[in-house]
């Protein structure tokens, strides 16, 4: 090879990453060789801190197709058909170019769900802020807002839901994760493997430039005072072309001549000839000249880790090609034969008839993984659980109802989701703010299945109690798929945490899988996949982001038509509490808003009993005889029941003498967070059917009180007394407009 090469001391690599390198390679690398190792090696791609800990998750079950492993999970949902989902993180792009970091990671998980072979028609979104009364992140969200909604509104997916978090810990390392689920036939699965050897392979797709170059190394690091150089690692999207490339890719497919697929996302070129080549147990060629480049000047090495968007990676028996180039041409996409499928067990990258990448695929795709060490963190030693807030006077309640109703994390969404569009497609049943999880129907396949979907996440318990915390994040998430009907049936993660490299971090991630993995567990939900993000740490302030897992859950509805969502519905119905509220009242809204503590017992989740609940209450929904559900989470009962009533525009009247709870403390029955509970309003001749499917399994199911014509909220103690009384347009007017006042300038 006449490339020039890199000597040992000079390529970013551990030293255990060199030795693997190098027992194999036995000569100097050339520079596109290191790049692609580099490249590869980097936590992004590699999973090399977390692949020893991610194995404790669940991932086999009666419906899984595929699981972890290839670019979205594929779970059966019965009919010939599959649903296909998956979730990824876009947070270092995100800080640095809020507009185009979210943007195109809407862009990258499109193409995850395309690659498998499923028609995308949902989004999701979770973000993770500073304070929201602060100027940068007022900025931040403003972008990350118009970068999610402009790409998938011009690229005509309806947003689904979603789910944000304000706190200190993210001021600079914002975490903007993002989800997709498409649903397809069976038969149409695509792989990512190239397994015959003679197949070609066809790049398909937009131009590549310097933009997204060492983007995966990029988020496999801190952010430092120099980011603002790593810029041109964020990748810049173009909807417009993603729409005809998932029309094109669909029509191939349907016409049967794609044998395997993969979309061009981290490490971009390097990614996709590698990783095809080892999964189908091959080798690929290429010439890099075959390329299309946006900047005629870029070396080698560039072309082959650039992150360029909009670029698809397709498998082709050679008698194919005229009439996929068919379908292309159609659609007036470009695209070129970079090479064919050998084999070699090798990538073996050409350029102008020289060879300049001479590796063989597993070394790029299996390097080893880094033996990261865990200790118990220092903070947690501090905290008392067994601390109790100062109990509040009567006198005191209607004020902390109304700063908590106030508080970020439990005002409205509104200002965020009402960019996005919801309606495109016709899919969406449940829309975002008006049910715990979104509710597709699938329109085009002639099926009464729905689908509903969910992200959830809740950085402050798992920072006080990783295992709990991890735990609770995955029983929330069935819990709102549970709400509006749907059976949970699989569940994809995205953990974003500090640096790994810190022993008290790393033993918070493994906290959190251990919690995450025996609620699924518990639950009977296997995890398809999954995205790993470390280094969400300031370095500039020492500071790392709260440990903060989001889970996206996946549910199944016979009948789509049997959903409901949180409104209250009519005066004089009842409302039903099911569960038993626990003496936890740690990492609430209530503590935290009100006392500004983060002492206390963080809510543990109840094993034994999470998935008969959540069957139970699926059950009920789909009997008909539930008009409204809610599960309850952040801000407790009080905060589920006046969100049920603003949604509805009416009010309610209950008393706390019937709420079932370990405690009489008033404030533990108002905001306690204990999962597994849940309000459901019925008419009155269906109440004792309700109460009677729950007592089958001896699940507490109690009337607390009735929906009210006039509009306001209503609470009584145990001696009837009523001791919170405000008016329902007062508190809604503040809840629904707080966030369009900070991001408007109106406060």
């Amino acid at each position: 090879m006449t490339e020039k090469t890199i000597s040992k001391d000079k390529i970013n690599l551990t030293k255990e990453e060199k030795e693997a390198v190098y027992k194999i390679i036995k000569r100097d690398l050339t520079i596109p060789e290191a790049a692609m190792l580099e490249v590869m090696n980097s936590e992004h791609c590699s999973y090399k801190s977390s692949r020893p800990v991610l194995h404790k998750l669940p991932t086999k079950g009666p419906r899984v197709i595929c699981g972890p492993g290839e670019d979205a999970g594929v779970v059966d949902i019965g009919d010939s058909l599959a649903l296909v989902f998956k979730l990824e993180s876009h947070n270092h792009p995100s800080a640095l170019d809020p507009f185009n970091g979210a943007a195109t990671g809407i862009g990258g998980i499109i193409r995850d769900i395309l690659c498998m072979g499923a028609r995308p028609i949902g989004l999701l979104d979770s973000f993770r802020l500073g304070d929201l009364s602060n100027p940068h992140t007022k900025w931040l969200l403003k972008w990350v807002t118009k970068g999610v909604g402009d790409y998938g509104n011009c690229v005509g997916i309806a947003n689904a839901g979603g789910d944000i978090e304000f706190d200190p810990s993210f001021q600079i390392n914002c975490l903007i994760n993002v989800g997709c689920f498409g649903v397809m036939r069976k038969d149409d699965l695509a792989l990512s493997r190239a397994t015959t050897p003679g197949n070609k392979l066809i790049l398909l797709g937009g131009s590549t430039g310097r933009d997204g170059i060492g983007g995966a190394s990029f988020a496999s690091k801190n952010i430092t005072e120099g980011s603002e150089s790593d810029r041109g690692a964020v990748q810049i999207g173009d909807p417009y072309m993603k729409k005809l490339i998932i029309e094109a890719t669909l029509e191939a497919i349907k016409a049967g001549v794609v044998d395997g697929l993969k979309d061009l996302g981290a490490a971009g070129v390097t990614c996709s000839i590698s990783e095809t080549a080892d999964a189908g147990g091959t080798g690929t060629e290429i010439k890099l000249e075959n390329i299309r480049l946006r900047e005629s000047d870029m070396e080698s090495w560039e072309i082959l880790v650039s992150e360029s968007q909009e670029r698809m990676f397709f498998v082709v028996k050679p008698e194919n090609v005229k009439k996929i180039s068919e379908i292309f041409d159609k659609y007036e996409l470009p695209y070129e034969i970079l090479g064919e499928v050998t084999d070699t067990g090798k990538c073996v990258v050409k350029y102008h008839d020289q060879i300049i990448v001479d590796l063989p695929a597993h070394l790029l795709t299996k390097p080893p993984a880094a033996d990261r060490k865990a200790s118990y963190p220092k903070y947690i030693n501090k905290l008392n659980r067994k601390w109790l807030p100062k109990e509040p006077k009567t006198n005191e309640l209607n004020d902390i109802c109304q700063k908590i109703m106030a508080s970020d994390n439990i005002i409205s969404r509104e200002w965020i989701f009402r960019q996005y569009d919801t309606e495109v497609g016709l899919h969406s049943t449940v829309k975002s703010g008006s049910g715990d999880a979104g509710v597709f129907r699938l329109t085009e396949f002639d099926s009464k299945k729905g689908v509903a979907v969910t992200f959830d996440g809740n950085s402050h318990q798992c920072y006080l109690d990783p295992y709990y915390g991890g735990a609770g994040v995955m029983m929330e998430a069935c819990s709102n798929v549970a709400a509006v009907g749907a059976e949970p049936i699989a569940m994809t993660d995205c953990l974003n945490f500090g640096n790994p490299e810190h022993p008290q971090v790393f033993w918070t991630f493994e906290k959190v899988v251990e919690g995450l993995a025996d609620a699924s567990k518990a639950l009977g939900i296997p995890c398809v996949g999954g995205n790993v993000s470390f280094y969400n740490h300031d370095e500039v302030n020492d500071v790392a982001v709260k440990p903060s897992p989001v889970i996206f859950v996946a549910g199944l509805l016979d009948d789509v038509t049997k959903a409901v969502n949180y409104s209250f519905k009519a005066p004089e119905e009842f409302i039903l509490l099911v569960g038993e509220i626990k003496a936890e009242i740690g990492g609430s809204e209530y503590t935290k808003v009100i006392h500004n503590s983060n002492d206390g017992q963080v809510p543990k989740v109840d094993f034994a009993n999470a998935k008969t609940v959540i069957s139970k209450v699926v059950n009920a929904v789909k009997s008909g005889h539930v008009t409204a559900c809610h599960d309850i989470s952040k801000g407790g009962l009080f905060v589920a029941l006046t969100e049920m009533a603003m949604n509805g525009d009416l009010g309610y009247k209950i008393s706390l003498k019937r709420v079932p709870s370990e405690t009489e403390r008033i404030d533990f029955k108002l905001f306690s967070e204990s999962y597994g509970r849940f309000l459901i309003t019925a008419k009155a001749e269906d109440v004792e059917k309700i109460i009677a499917n729950f007592a089958e399994e001896e699940i507490p199911a109690t009337y607390i009180g009735k929906v009210t014509k006039e509009k306001k909220i209503q609470i009584e103690n145990s001696v009837n007394e009523i001791i919170i009384n405000l008016p329902l347009d007062e508190i809604k007017q503040t809840w629904k407009m707080r966030m369009e006042e900070e991001m408007e300038g109106k406060k």
